[in-house]
């Protein structure tokens, strides 16, 4: 029998009858009360409405029409040969299908639910008749579960509950027990156990329906043992033996029972657990219609256990990433010792796995051991314990020996559910301590891909440890790695720094005055008078004072005592500890000092264009601007892989002599700007900084080249502070080069020891396999002259020129300049002339040479 497409497997809408009979009009033709057209609705509104007919208004009017037509039905059947009882059924069929709202009716206000719900399962059952017409056709065979269909008066409130569960418990086994609740009221049964799949273990963990455990019963070979294997859902009597399961149900059962076994599965065709449900086997047993009722119930319940463990998960991975911010906080802000991150590693490795003890152990790679200071943290101990309150000891053994040294010697992971039956645990420390060791955790520590270190978690709080347990441990050993790398860094650096401060106490010992010093240069008299040191001539003799500098510095400090006041002895002390940190090279050492801050202070004395502190702060960096010179360039350091250049990317000796001049007011007793206020202090210091930086004669061509751009511009202005600072750069270089300004006798040997500092360094060069520049080459001293010419035009006039500009009262600084060039330029022109004459008289010789070999070949 074929159905009208759309109609099949639909259900009449079932709608709500009033149970009040009332008498109406004819027809007894009810519709939907939200139909506007309804004849039986129309005045529902009116306070006089008619009653709605009942199911005695219906008979009465199906009796009358069946009483008019019976004679006319006995008649027709005679004639075609049809008996009654036919006539009658296709009358009550033609009026059933005319008039639905009866049936309806009818079938609420008479038919059972227990009745309704066997016809709608036999609906469907007579629906799969049609399966494979159905799919001939490409039309889908809607699948009615009776689950949907059913009327439980509680089964809304059954999912209700079932749905607050899983939101306020997320949890697998309170979900499963929940679920398996409302499974069995939905069924009938009696009771219910519920098995569990545990994924780590591959078996079944048992509850019943009175929330206890069961996992004292063994259900190897059971009805729950092979649902779980293969998935099928079985019915059966527990009185019944089959050979699929030969130990029966899984529980003890003293009367006889109708057993539905059902596996709980996940979306992705996982195993949850398994149900088991009973009845009474006195009474109904378990149909196809309960079978789909269990099944209906657990697909979804599966999908709501596999969103319930999704949220349990993103829980648990909040939870860790919480608890990995607090181990990081924790260890990296109080990364005092290296003890200290060990022992916040162990307290925070036993909190994450629950475990009852953990240690931790270190892979010394010279020995091939593993070491541990701290062995053991307890439960008992809290996160904050102190270091001290620990029991240190020095446990070595050989890396391979035991589960901690196996795997750092494999860099596996053990997961040691017995520890007694695992042949690699040494028993002996369970039998010296009394100590019962029922499971194990060891994983290893890795930094840059080795294992650095091994941590070992004994007696999980419950049960044994998991696959979780190893995955969060996973992630946290990589902050644990990270943490004692650091913290290994964090011990150097601190040794570093003791034996940095250790070093500085040594120089500091040896690289300040002494107060015996201090006390003599107090007992020296001044050797010139001091008509003579305030001459403001920049034609100073370097050797006529040289044994009295100190004693003509200190008096230079005293013209800057009109605006602020300079302690005697701090100066003094400032004074000969400068001196005492210039080195013995032959230039650049503290006569060379000393000339370059004279010709500041005449440039000073004699101009008067910066501000005081400006005049004292360009002072003192000239008196200080080589101290600590070793007579080797910057380019020389940086090829050297010198610290000095690890230390200072640019202008190397420059940032080494300021550092150096810092560390000498830094000492007790030194600080000459010590009446200072902060700010005026800090802006000193600043000056300083920027007057020895500018030393360098790789600055001075781009701050020549802005400054020359500003007076050519003539907007160059003594009041503003940046064209101040580049003046006060210029006459930096000025005076680190006024040795060229000086007499032709001085000059002579102002370069003389310029180039004898030179060529060592060319020396050290050779040594090393490398071509030193020409001027630094010992081989090619003859070219002296040519290269003071070069040096003279293109650093010293121009910058003399500039400063002249600026500041008239340099010019003898210039024309001192010029006159030196003016006789370099004369050498040069000597040199180059005999030059020239050599390479004839060696030509002559050469050809002298070949007539010769060839008169005795002839």
């Amino acid at each position: 029998m074929h159905r009208p497409k759309g109609s099949q497997g639909r259900l009449p809408p079932l709608l709500s009858v009033s149970p009040v009979a009332g008498r109406h009009s004819s027809k007894y033709r009810s519709r939907s009360p939200t139909a506007s057209a309804s004849k039986y609705h129309s005045k529902c509104c009116l306070p006089t409405r008619p009653p709605s007919p009942g199911p005695g208004d219906y008979l009465e009017g199906l009796s009358c029409k069946i009483s008019v037509r019976s004679s006319k039905s006995s008649r027709t059947a005679k004639r075609h040969g049809k008996s009654q009882a036919q006539d009658w059924s296709q009358i009550v069929t033609d009026y059933l299908k005319k008039h639905e709202e009866f049936l309806e009716h009818y079938i609420l206000e008479n038919v059972s639910l227990d009745l309704l719900e066997r016809l709608v399962i036999r609906k469907i059952r007579r629906q799969g008749q049609y399966a494979e017409e159905m799919a001939e056709t490409n039309e889908v065979v809607p699948n009615l579960s009776r689950w949907k269909f059913c009327v439980h008066a509680d089964k809304r409130e059954m999912l209700r509950e079932l749905t607050s569960t899983l939101f306020s418990y997320p949890n697998k086994i309170r979900v499963l027990t929940e679920l398996a609740n409302t499974v069995a009221s939905a069924v009938s049964a009696s009771d219910w156990r519920l098995h569990i799949y545990d994924a780590d273990t591959k078996k079944l963990c048992s509850f019943g329906s009175d929330n206890e455990n069961l996992n004292d019963f063994e259900i190897e070979d059971t009805l729950a043992d092979y649902v779980m294997k293969t998935k099928e859902t079985v019915r059966c009597k527990s009185t019944e033996r089959d050979n699929r399961f030969p130990e029966g149900v899984s529980i003890n059962i003293d009367k006889p029972v109708y057993v539905l076994c059902h596996p709980v599965l996940q979306p992705d065709e996982e195993l949850s657990g398994v149900l088991e449900l009973y009845k009474d086997a006195t009474g109904v047993e378990f149909h196809e219609e309960d079978e789909e009722i269990v099944n209906s119930y657990l697909v979804w319940g599966g999908i709501a256990l596999h969103y319930a463990e999704l949220y349990v998960n993103m829980m648990k991975q909040r939870e860790l990433n919480m608890f990995l911010l607090t181990v990081v906080k924790s260890i990296f802000q109080d990364m005092i010792s290296m003890d200290t991150v060990i022992l916040k590693i162990m307290m925070f490795a036993r909190k994450l796995v629950s475990a009852d003890r953990a240690s931790l152990f270190l892979v010394d790679g010279r020995s091939s051991e593993l070491y541990a200071r701290i062995f053991d943290v307890s439960s008992s101990e809290n996160e904050d314990g102190n270091i001290n309150d620990k029991k240190e000891v020095d446990l070595r053994f050989p890396m391979g020996k035991g589960i901690a040294g196996y795997v750092a010697m494999t860099g596996e992971s053990l997961n040691i559910p017995d520890a007694y039956n695992d042949s690699r645990f040494n028993r002996s420390v369970d039998q010296r301590t009394g100590y019962n060791t029922r499971n194990l955790l060891c994983m290893p520590i890795f930094i840059r891909g080795s294992v650095i270190g091994v941590v070992q978690m004994v007696n999980k709080s419950s049960g044994a440890f998991t696959k979780s347990d190893e995955e969060d441990f996973a992630t946290f050993a990589i902050y644990c790695g990270l943490a004692l790398h650091h913290a290994k860094l964090y011990d150097k650096i601190r040794r570093s720094e003791q034996k940095h401060k250790l070093a500085l106490e040594i120089l500091s010992y040896h690289n300040t005055c002494s107060e015996e010093e201090l006390d003599a240069i107090k007992a020296v008299k001044m050797p010139v008078d001091e008509a003579q040191l305030q001459n403001k001539n920049f034609i100073f003799n370097r050797k006529r004072i040289i044994w009295s500098l100190c004693l003509s510095t200190i008096f230079s400090f005293f013209v800057f005592y009109r605006f602020m006041k300079i302690d005697h002895d701090s100066l003094l002390r400032f004074t000969l500890t400068v001196r005492k940190n210039y080195r013995r090279v032959p230039y650049h050492n503290w006569t060379h000092g000393f000339c370059v801050a004279n010709s500041a202070y005449v440039v000073l004395r004699k101009s008067g264009v910066f501000k005081p502190l400006e005049e004292l702060a360009l002072y003192v960096a000239c008196l200080c601007h080589d101290v600590d010179h070793r007579g080797k360039t910057n380019q020389f350091l940086k090829n050297a892989a010198s610290p000095l250049a690890a230390i200072y990317s640019t202008s190397v000796l420059e940032h080494h002599h300021f550092n150096m001049t810092v560390s000498i007011l830094q000492q007790d007793g030194h600080n000459i700007f010590s009446n200072l206020s902060s700010a005026d202090y800090k802006k000193m210091l600043n000056n300083i900084k920027h007057c020895i930086l500018a030393t360098d004669l790789a600055l001075f061509f781009p701050n020549k080249a802005n400054l020359v751009t500003i007076v050519e511009e003539k907007k160059f202005d003594f009041e503003n502070a940046e064209h101040r600072l580049l003046l006060q750069a210029i006459t930096m270089t000025a005076c680190d080069l006024c040795g060229s300004t000086k007499s032709w006798e001085q000059q002579k040997e102002i370069v003389k020891v310029i180039f004898e500092e030179f060529y060592d360094q060319g020396d050290i060069e050779k040594s090393q396999g490398r071509q030193p520049i020409p001027i630094m080459d010992r081989n090619r001293m003859d070219e002296q002259p040519t290269s003071q010419v070069s040096f003279l035009k293109g650093i010293c006039i121009p910058c003399y020129e500039l400063l002249y500009t600026l500041i008239p009262e340099t010019k003898p600084m210039l024309d001192g300049c010029r006159e030196n060039l003016r006789i370099w330029e004369s050498l040069a022109a000597e040199q180059k002339k005999e030059n020239e004459t050599n390479d004839t008289c060696t030509e002559d010789s050469n050809d002298e040479k070949e007539k010769t070999n060839c008169s005795k070949i002839m």
